[in-house]
């Protein structure tokens, strides 16, 4: 079980751009829908929990994905495996490559490159948005956070997107709570 985590992980962090949003989707295709590792749920908990805690999203859901499924040595080896290949393609262009992004080909390359992450940061988004409950509340949440992220973008305004999430984590609970007390249910 090590060496597959080791492996999957390996091959989500060589084959993938673009950082841990990149990786979302393939995260999401091999651990949940191909291994079933983890489950929807799990998932969308884990993006919330690796989004809002220290270090990159991609090593973060590694390291609950290994956790989940080898104990601590499992984490080891995931997180091994997904920061591995980006530490020695790093170090390779670090070492050949002085100015690497000044050849116009490996410029354009990289224009290109961000096209395609835009594009799997999207798909990761529509299948979270596909298996999320969907209520006239999270409906509501979703526009908000798309149109707060557009206005964030589009006149320059420094808001970081923790606050973001934190903001809806508080708005959720505080609904949630105002849910449970309309039902007569105890809080």
């Amino acid at each position: 079980m090590l060496f597959k985590l080791f492996y999957t992980f390996a091959k989500i962090g060589l084959f993938t751009f673009g950082g841990g949003y990149g990786m979302i989707a393939i995260v999401q295709d091999e651990c949940v829908d191909k291994k079933k590792w983890i489950t929807d749920d799990e998932f969308a908990t884990v993006l919330t929990i690796a989004e809002s805690t220290p270090g990159p999203i991609a090593i973060n859901c590694a390291t609950y994905t290994g956790y989940a499924q080898g104990g601590i040595l499992g984490s080891i080896a995931a997180t091994f495996g997904v920061v591995l290949p980006s530490f020695v393609i790093i170090y390779l262009i670090s070492s050949f490559f002085n100015n690497l992004l000044e050849i116009e080909i490996v410029a354009n390359a990289f224009k290109g490159i961000q096209v395609g992450v835009g594009i799997i940061i999207l798909r990761a988004g529509y299948n979270l948005y596909k298996k999320m409950e969907k209520n006239a509340f999270t409906i509501a949440i979703l526009i908000v956070a798309c149109l707060l992220m557009l206005a964030i973008n589009f006149f320059g305004w420094n808001f970081s997107t923790i606050y973001m999430l934190l903001i809806a984590g508080v708005v959720g609970a505080i609904f949630s709570q105002i849910q449970k007390i309309k039902e007569g249910k105890k809080v």
